[in-house]
């Protein structure tokens, strides 16, 4: 099943900027993604975020000051994002934050054309509870395998042999037929298919298959009526090969 569990104190609404630049690592991303999919409110700011720094792209750029880079990172050691306020439940007018937000695209470009690196100055020394997909996807071991389909959506399987769990990330992927499902199937070295879970309806999901992936040597997706079935029905879709 997919992992939405966050860790206490683990603010979503204070990473719309750096999702909306690329900025999170692998863990970071797939943690956002979860809450994305639930918070009306980040999605909009998100796409806010995109269309600025869309602008900002099409000036021209030049080599800041020097002082002007320190006064740029001390602002960032010194002051973390806050999450959307409310009133009532509602959201504060976007266009009031405007400035806000094109502070933040504008420090994010002049911070990547000096050639800055990623800071998390905010992340707390506290040990924290990682979801099943953060766990495979910070696991030393884990091994991606993607795949591009003919519409252009994609697919990510990541497999951690020793979490012994795999997951799967896709991109822009089209949904079922009307009255079918995505189905995912472990594959076994004796070549079998084992069930693995319904793939969410969605265009953009992280899903954590179901049982043990520690000795697969395939993730396939077929697609299959409503509910699933214990077997395949039809040839795989898609056939991500793992390595041994």
């Amino acid at each position: 099943m997919t992992d939405h569990d966050q860790s206490p104190g683990w603010d979503a609404h204070a990473l719309s900027g750096a999702y909306a630049v690329d900025a999170l690592d692998d863990v970071e991303r797939a943690r956002f993604e979860a809450h994305l999919a639930q918070c009306a409110d980040c999605r909009e700011e998100v796409d806010g975020l995109r269309e600025t720094a869309a602008l900002l792209g099409t000036a021209d750029l030049v080599s800041p000051p020097a002082a002007v880079r320190d006064q740029v990172l001390a602002g960032i050691e010194r002051i973390r994002p806050l999450p959307p306020r409310r009133a009532g439940g509602a959201r504060t007018v976007l266009r009031r934050r405007t400035p806000l937000l094109l502070a933040v695209a504008a420090a994010v470009v002049l911070l990547l054309g000096v050639g800055v690196a990623t800071l998390q100055p905010w992340a707390g020394d506290e040990p924290q509870q990682l979801t099943a997909a953060e766990r495979i996807l910070a696991a030393p071991d884990a091994s991606r395998v993607e795949k591009t389909f003919p519409d252009g959506s994609t697919a990510t399987v990541v497999v951690s042999r020793s979490e012994g769990r795999a997951l799967i990330r896709t991109t822009g992927m089209a949904p079922a037929p009307e009255g079918r499902a995505y189905e995912l199937w472990l594959q076994t070295p004796a070549g079998e298919m084992v069930p693995a879970g319904l793939m969410p309806d969605e265009a953009d999901t992280t899903y954590v298959l179901d049982g043990d992936a520690s000795r697969a040597t395939g993730v396939g997706i077929t697609v299959e009526p409503d509910g699933g079935s214990p077997q395949p029905t039809g040839d795989p879709i898609a056939l991500f090969a793992l390595d041994s």
